[in-house]
């Protein structure tokens, strides 16, 4: 099979490589396409704990595709049935993974990407913020995640407070149905803005999806007493500092909502599932740049510098 392979810092070759065979309980499925993770960029830089070549395929954790072959004692999944699922190297042809974190998907959706995995992520995140109708929620970062969360958000009767840099994204959060944005240029003033909007209470919840320190501690300024803050951005690029006084004076609820159980990934996926097939949640339009396997180095590129009119990155297999 094909399979794309780091080669060094901002390198990506494509090469043939052995197809994997499927074990004891698992599955292997030919993939139709992988979404691109913002999880990605700090190996594709290739920082100094990096070893080169990287596994095939690796980085890629958002494939769907067509179970291909199942291994022994694997049951309820069989070849030619379309699914998403949780695994790992799936910027390849194929991939393998765990019969018990295989989503089938519905004839419904033939032809249609599902991104499992970042989907799943956006329903665990909703369901940890409790958010419910009546609040008024503040989203700093309307990416991927961003604009799902003010969609579900906007949907059980929340009002939704949309900050961002860009002002694309500012614009397809009205789309998603915030009723109020705010450009993320203005430390202070977006402060004030969200007082002036609350009355001086601020946000019963305040969804931070970036991943960096000044969103953080925007989040923090912009949370309502015993109100929550949710972590939802993916920091890895070091420590963070968080003001403890402010935290501690308003008493707010801190929940970082980054799961590492694949049962409940799966849950989530299930979820997500199901809020696509009722109509509540439409991802399709999301995906808004798409590049062949052989362009996986582009496509992680564009997921870095996100030019005008990006949201999301996928990649797909022929």
């Amino acid at each position: 099979m094909r399979a794309a392979v780091q080669a060094g810092p901002g390198q990506m070759q494509i090469r043939e490589v052995a197809r994997p065979v499927p074990g004891p309980g698992q599955v292997r499925l030919r993939l139709e396409g992988c979404g691109v993770c913002a999880s990605n960029l700090t190996p594709w830089a290739g920082p100094d704990w990096m070893q080169f070549p990287g596994d095939p395929g690796a980085l890629g954790h958002e494939g769907w595709g067509v179970i291909d072959a199942v291994g022994e004692g694997v049951s309820g999944l069989a070849p030619g049935q379309r699914v998403a699922a949780l695994s790992f190297r799936s910027y390849a042809e194929y991939d393998l993974a765990e019969a018990r974190n295989v989503l089938p998907l519905p004839d419904a959706l033939a032809g249609q990407p599902f991104l499992g995995e970042p989907l799943g992520c956006a329903m665990n995140i909703f369901r940890r913020a409790d958010i419910r109708a009546g609040q008024t929620v503040a989203i700093i970062g309307i990416g991927f995640l961003g604009s799902i969360l003010t969609r579900l958000a906007t949907e059980v009767g929340a009002r939704v407070i949309a900050i961002s840099r860009r002002p694309y994204s500012l614009e397809l959060a009205r789309r998603m149905g915030a009723a109020e944005t705010i450009p993320m240029e203005d430390h202070g003033a977006i402060i004030e803005r969200v007082k002036d909007l609350t009355g001086g209470r601020f946000c019963e919840r305040v969804v931070e999806a970036v991943g960096k320190q000044w969103p953080l501690d925007l989040a923090g300024e912009l949370t309502a007493e015993r109100g929550r803050l949710i972590v939802a951005g993916y920091h890895q690029d070091g420590p963070r500092q968080v003001n403890m006084w402010l935290w501690n004076w308003r008493g707010i609820d801190v929940i970082n909502a980054h799961e590492r159980d694949t049962e409940i990934y799966m849950s989530g996926m299930r979820d997500a599932l199901e809020a696509v097939m009722s109509g509540r949640l439409d991802p399709v339009p999301l995906y808004t740049h798409h590049f062949p396997l052989e362009r996986l180095g582009e496509a992680l590129d564009a997921t870095r510098d996100r030019p005008e009119g990006f949201l999301k990155a996928v990649v797909t297999m022929p």
